[in-house]
């Protein structure tokens, strides 16, 4: 029997965020084709015919959370204007946190990609490629903003600020909101060099 995989972008999608939506609430484990059905309000059945495997839906689920996080237009251009210090700096790292902690089950089901995928070596290899690829992208967008710092204050910062974000989705009260807006203020100026 040949599966056929269905083309309707927009159901697609719909699916695939559900998806995410699955596995922030329930896991990896509790992704199931029927589990995104029903979250996706569509016909048992509907995402077996969009995905080839769980391994697929998995992955799509990855690299939608990803393409999720990006920033608008508006505020890629805003950043582009701003100045080119550390205060600006720690401000455009406190824009990134707020942007990335309020898609809270994006992030969430990516925690779980990642658990799931070291059982799982193709899913590890996608997703090694794709951070790799988005953190070699921010070191050249970096380089290329006239931002102080090099390209190691870029990446121990994706480092500290991923870390304070799981603090922040998965034990909200550790830190207060005003202690998160320090922390990264400190996190800036500490690991990026006074020019």
């Amino acid at each position: 029997m040949v599966s056929v995989v269905r083309r309707n972008e927009q159901r697609r999608a719909a699916l695939v965020d559900a998806a995410i939506e699955v596995l922030a609430r329930d896991g990896a484990r509790g992704l199931t084709f029927r589990a995104v059905d029903t979250e996706a309000g569509v016909p048992v059945g509907t995402a077996s015919n969009y995905f080839g495997s769980r391994d697929d839906l998995l992955t799509q689920a990855g690299a939608r959370v990803y393409e999720r996080l990006q920033p608008d237009e508006e505020t890629i251009a805003r950043q582009r204007a701003a100045g080119r210090d550390r205060e600006v700096y720690a401000g455009l790292m406190r824009e990134l946190v707020g942007r990335i902690t309020s898609f809270r089950t994006g992030y969430l089901a990516l925690l779980e990609l990642r658990l799931e995928a070291t059982r799982r070596p193709g899913l590890r290899q996608v997703l090694t490629e794709r951070v790799r690829a988005d953190v070699e992208a921010n070191v050249r967008y970096h380089e290329g903003s006239g931002l102080p710092g090099d390209a190691m204050a870029v990446k121990l910062l994706y480092l500290a600020l991923n870390w304070l974000i799981v603090e922040q989705l998965t034990l909200p009260d550790v830190f207060t909101p005003q202690e998160r807006e320090r922390l990264v203020t400190a996190a800036v100026e500490r690991i990026v060099a006074a020019h």
